[in-house]
């Protein structure tokens, strides 16, 4: 059980989480100031770093909640599905129980909107395809673990997760200029694109 102290902490990050996310979408990352986050919630400079490096680690805050989500949706996922298969269920199935998550920090709408505040803000894409590249290693890791190959001698666990994550950033790329900014329209557009991943990969990898 958290202590009042862990509560008053949480609930400050909260929201200043709050704050900077609505002020990065409201008028622009680049021209919010960590003074203006912090004035937002009435709380000194010095605390907005007591709870973030800065900017940049605020701005994906939230979607580090969801990216570890889906991990745990991969890992959880039936050890009979073929590769693909569990990550595109992981991902489509993923988008109905991210909300809670999120929601209960932010709410889902304004963690949506962010996507198209980074595609637009060349900072935040680089950070985003930096963090994108780290991520697709340990989820590589975890199909070869999964799928009882080696990953530094299989070539399908980097290669599957790279084309996934090819399709999942097209797929953002195309939801975040629409004017449907859903969690209903993502998924379905998530769909849309995974179905049109060829067969080379989709089978299973296993021999026996």
């Amino acid at each position: 059980m958290e202590s009042l102290r862990e509560r008053k902490k949480r609930r400050t990050r909260d929201a200043l989480l709050h704050a900077a996310l609505d002020l990065f979408t409201s008028q622009g990352y680049e021209q919010t100031t960590v003074d203006e986050i912090a004035d937002a919630v009435e709380v000194s400079q010095r605390t907005f770093f007591r709870y973030f490096a800065g900017k940049e680690e605020a701005a994906f805050a939230v979607q580090v909640i969801a990216e570890a989500h889906f991990i745990r949706a991969v890992r959880e996922r039936p050890p009979c599905e073929p590769p693909l298969e569990a990550l595109r269920q992981a991902v489509l199935e993923g988008w109905g129980t991210v909300n809670e998550a999120i929601a209960s920090v932010v709410p889902v709408e304004m963690y949506l909107r962010m996507f198209r505040v980074i595609e637009s803000t060349p900072t935040l894409l680089a950070a985003h395809l930096r963090r994108s590249v780290e991520a697709e290693e340990a989820l590589a890791r975890l199909l070869a673990e999964r799928e009882g190959v080696d990953v530094e001698t299989d070539p399908r666990p980097r290669l599957l997760v790279a084309v996934f994550g090819a399709v999942i950033r097209v797929t953002g790329r195309a939801w975040s200029s629409d004017g449907d900014l859903s969690v209903a329209a993502i998924r379905d557009l998530t769909r849309t694109y995974l179905d049109l991943v060829g067969p080379e990969l989709i089978g299973s990898w296993r021999r026996d």
